[in-house]
């Protein structure tokens, strides 16, 4: 994997954790997702 690509996936990566975090508790259930679950949930964002 090349280096711009690892930033790239690195920078969606922080950017996923950062605005799963900024939700409520409410809002994360409400997209079915716990709270301890946010970091897999931004790991698999950029396996796609």
């Amino acid at each position: 994997m090349n280096v711009a690509r690892s930033f790239n996936n690195w920078r969606k990566f922080r950017q996923t954790v950062t605005e799963l975090g900024r939700m409520s508790s409410r809002e994360l259930q409400d997209l079915g997702i716990d709270r301890a679950d946010i970091r897999s949930v931004a790991r698999a964002s950029i396996a796609r």
